[in-house]
């Protein structure tokens, strides 16, 4: 593999203000919770069950803040949902409000396991899921968190949220499997477009290609300009086969595709492709540095009849996020039917055949960290496409 080459841009103070869900994708790195005994073959964390009984899930849900109620209001109904379509399994779900503070979210989870909830669902934010990993890990509860931030997995907390590692595995093994074995990477210089950069970076060892370059520029319009030169000319010099960008930040794929663009970089010369959804919002289909550029989606054959159903029930169009609601439940109520006592144990979490989810398949690992089932699609003439569809099942798919 080369030596990368790290380009760096001058910065301003055109940085835009993340939004309050953009934490989700950009928490600062926090320290994983150490896994615990309990008793339990294997190493595992949680707690043992008696599946012919009602098993009592804990859902903590960011409510309380005007930005944050859809969301809540999306996961608690849709965990209503996957419970009421729970057949051959009991499952008793308690919802609590824990907002967005980590002070707040350990006491709801603290309250919830004092009142016999024998695992967690949630929270959202990192940070809380962090500090009720940490809380619930003497009491030998497991939390499967929404966040996807994998730099929090481990011991007795999972993610399900889809990660940046996932993203990036998925288009480098695509690029790989299409002949494209040079990866340049153009990353912002925040903390989520390191810890992006980072997840492509491993995602370039793990298959087997080569690292061609790195840039990292500050989120500004100035910061963008300065690496846009050296990004062009390392680009066009035939070295390059794919450019792999984080652009986090909402502002900054328009910017940074259209200024490539302008200097002669696009898709038709140069594949492009990105750790984030490129058809979000819908206002992008039409950019022109976008175009022919390769990004990742979830499995969509069951999220339409999923979003139908909830709004027949509720009224609204359910948030992105929450279908993770309807997917942690379905996975215990799942677990549970199976008939067996370590059903919520890290053993029975990590079953290798994973789940059936409303993004498509996935399954969680020892670790903490998750594996999803993605598509890999494009954008031509201003509309998706999708190049490989996500598939079904994860066997043969190389995860």
């Amino acid at each position: 593999m080369t030596a990368k080459t790290t380009i760096r841009g001058s910065s301003f103070d055109l940085r835009r203000p993340f939004a309050r869900l953009a934490a989700i994708a950009s928490a600062l790195v926090l320290a994983a919770c150490q896994p615990i005994e309990t008793g339990v073959s294997g190493g595992s964390s949680g707690q043992t069950i008696d599946p012919s009984q009602p098993v009592q899930v804990a859902l903590l849900v960011p409510g309380g803040a005007p930005d944050l109620d859809w969301l809540a209001r999306s996961l608690t109904n849709s965990a209503k949902m996957a419970a009421s379509d729970a057949q051959g399994a009991t499952i008793d779900l308690r919802i609590y409000n824990s907002g967005s503070d980590p002070a707040t979210a350990v006491a709801q989870a603290n309250q919830a396991a004092d009142q016999g909830a024998k695992i967690i669902l949630g929270p959202l934010f990192a940070d809380s899921a962090n500090a009720v990993g940490n809380a619930m890990a003497p009491r030998g509860v497991n939390v499967l968190s929404f966040s996807n931030n994998a730099d929090i997995a481990g011991g007795n907390v999972f993610v399900l949220g889809n990660t940046f590692a996932n993203t990036a595995n998925r288009l480098v093994k695509y690029a790989k499997d299409t002949g494209r074995r040079r990866i340049m990477v153009v990353a912002e210089d925040d903390a989520a477009g390191q810890i992006g950069a980072q997840a492509i970076q491993q995602a370039i060892q793990r298959n087997g290609v080569t690292m061609a370059g790195m840039a990292v520029h500050p989120v500004s319009r100035q910061g963008i300009d300065g690496v846009i030169p050296n990004v062009s000319q390392a680009a066009l010099s035939g070295n390059v086969d794919a450019i792999f960008l984080t652009a986090n930040q909402g502002a900054v794929l328009p910017y940074l595709t259209d200024r490539l663009a302008d200097s002669g970089v696009t898709s038709a010369n140069v594949q492009m492709m990105g750790l984030t959804r490129w058809d979000q919002p819908a206002d992008r289909l039409g950019l022109r540095g976008v175009q022919g550029g390769w990004f990742a989606l979830p499995d969509t054959r069951m999220k339409a009849q999923f979003d139908q159903r909830y709004r027949s029930a509720y009224g609204e169009t359910p948030h992105d996020l929450g279908s993770l609601g309807y997917d942690g439940v379905a996975a215990i109520a799942a677990l549970v039917r199976a008939g067996k006592r370590n059903a919520l144990t890290t053993a029975g979490l990590t079953q290798n055949a994973g789940f059936a989810g409303i993004n498509g398949a996935f399954r969680l690992n020892r670790d903490g960290t998750n594996e999803r089932a993605l598509a890999v699609a494009t954008i031509r003439n201003g509309r998706v496409e999708v190049l490989d569809p996500a598939p079904s099942s994860f066997g043969g798919y190389g995860f």
